[in-house]
C-alpha cells in the first residue's frame, strides 16, 4: 500500500505562501521529493482560481475536494478574511482533513491576533509549525 503523503500550504490574499508544510513530517528528503515539491506547490496555486470560484458560491468554510491532478486531490478552507488553506493529499480522508483546517485556522487565527504579525506577511514562528506537527500527525495519519 502507498504511503499517505500531504501538503499544506496557506496562500494569502496576493497568492504568495505564507506557510507550508509537508506530511508526514521527518521523512528524508531525496532528490525526487524536492522536485516532488515544486510540482505541490505548482498544483495548489494552480487551483487557487477553482478554490476561488468554490468559495463565492457557498457560505461554508470547508470546501472539501476541489480538484485532482495525477494522484493529488486538493482540499481548501478558506477563512473568514479570504485566506486560503489548501492541502494537497495522495489519499481520500476528508473528515480528517476537515478536523484539520479548523485546528489550524484557530491556531492562525491566534498567530494573526499578534500585534506583531502582519497580515500576509510568511509565517516562521517554531510554535505555529510545532501546532501544525501536531495537527498533522493527529488528524493526518
Amino acid at each position: 500500500m502507498a504511503t499517505k503523503e500531504f501538503y499544506f500550504a496557506i496562500i494569502g490574499h496576493c497568492d504568495q505562501p505564507i506557510f507550508e508544510m509537508d506530511f508526514p513530517v521527518g521523512e528524508k528528503k531525496t532528490k525526487e521529493s524536492e522536485g516532488t515539491r515544486h510540482l505541490n506547490h505548482y498544483i495548489g496555486h494552480a487551483a487557487l482560481d477553482i478554490v476561488d470560484e468554490h468559495a463565492l458560491t457557498t457560505s461554508q468554510m470547508y470546501l472539501k475536494m476541489v480538484d485532482k491532478f495525477n494522484e493529488w486531490y486538493v482540499s481548501a478552507f478558506v477563512t473568514a478574511s479570504r485566506i486560503r488553506f489548501i492541502m494537497l493529499h495522495t489519499h481520500r480522508a476528508d473528515e480528517g482533513i476537515k478536523q484539520f483546517f479548523q485546528e489550524m485556522y484557530e491556531t492562525y487565527i491566534k498567530h494573526a491576533m499578534n500585534p506583531f504579525y502582519e497580515i500576509d506577511d510568511v509565517i516562521e514562528s517554531p510554535a505555529f509549525e510545532q501546532k501544525a506537527t501536531l495537527y498533522g500527525r493527529k488528524y493526518l495519519s
